[in-house]
């Protein structure tokens, strides 16, 4: 058996390539993560001779999508995103769609043809083509995702906070986005907007079974000792207090910068948060790596003499 080169794994008879494995260790991750039923959305488009160069060639049109964020922890009263948000014009989303499903329906007639004989440079496409509709995908939920925003907004399930609207909405949104047909005509919005309101339905209806069948509240004397969590909390006031100690006696003989890294790295002196390498480095004039080497140094240093104190005498 050849040794492996260039980070790549050799395994003989590979279940992938159907013969000795030319795929990284990430690449086979990927791998396993392109579904095993592919069902795009068909387009006549797809069996013309130019439609690769057309979707994905060096002439494809480009597309500016509009980005939208939602930070974590959003109240459903608050503006997510930005408020005033350019929408993506029909025909950039239609050719959108028409990428990400002339990219499915080539990955799915790949695997097809994998499943009955494995080849190396069949898996390497089918990895191509699943980048690539996943790009795309990428481009249509940011684009969208101020519709599951706007529609839970609008919407009030008992028992239901904004975030789990936001989470199943988004779940929505990805159903919508592998099943919608951009021939009929329509414009994307009016086809997620149904499926949304749909995904937050099914939502309150688990949601409600669920509470009828666990009608209990919460109760205070029920939540779990926080025993751990102050012990732990304890050790390491402790601990600070340990290596304050020896900063200050200097125990450990630690010259000026390893005790003035050791005080701004870890805020020992009571006034200064932590601070970064790139910070102390400056601060005493050394580069980021010589500043970890001196920590490393000085930190154990420190070790030893705790080490040596807490050792039981015999």
């Amino acid at each position: 058996m050849r040794k492996a080169r260039d980070n790549r794994r050799e395994v003989p008879e590979c279940e992938v390539c159907g013969e000795t494995c030319v795929l990284t260790p990430h690449q086979h991750e990927c791998f396993d993560d392109i579904p095993e039923k592919i069902d795009p959305v068909w387009h006549d488009s797809f069996e013309d001779a130019s439609a690769k160069g057309r979707y994905f060639g060096s002439d494809a049109r480009k597309i500016d999508t509009p980005q939208w964020t939602l930070f974590p922890e959003v109240p459903d009263d608050a503006d997510g995103g930005r408020s005033k948000r350019a929408a993506l014009a029909k025909s950039d989303e239609a050719e959108l769609f028409l990428r990400y499903n002339y990219a499915r329906w080539r990955l799915a007639r790949l695997a097809e043809r994998q499943q009955r004989r494995p080849s190396k440079f069949r898996a390497r496409a089918m990895l191509a083509w699943h980048d690539r509709a996943r790009a795309v995908r990428s481009e249509l939920v940011s684009a969208n995702m101020g519709l599951v925003v706007a529609m839970a907004k609008r919407t009030r399930i008992p028992n239901v906070t904004f975030a789990d609207l936001i989470s199943e909405g988004y779940m929505a949104l990805l159903r919508a986005i592998d099943n919608f047909d951009v021939a009929r005509g329509f414009k994307f919005s009016t086809y997620a907007c149904r499926a949304i309101l749909k995904g937050f339905n099914r939502l309150a209806t688990k949601v409600g079974r669920y509470v009828t069948r666990f009608g209990t509240s919460y109760d205070p004397e029920l939540e779990p000792s926080d025993y751990d969590a102050q012990r732990h909390e304890r050790q390491r006031d402790l601990a600070v207090s340990d290596v304050r100690e020896v900063l200050t006696k200097n125990t450990a003989h630690l010259d000026r910068v390893e005790r003035q890294v050791v005080i701004e790295r870890f805020g020992l002196d009571g006034r200064d948060k932590p601070r970064t390498l790139a910070q102390v480095g400056k601060a005493v004039g050394l580069s980021n790596e010589r500043v970890r080497q001196v920590q490393k140094r000085a930190l154990a240093k420190m070790r030893g003499v705790l080490a040596e104190r807490d050792a039981p005498t015999r």
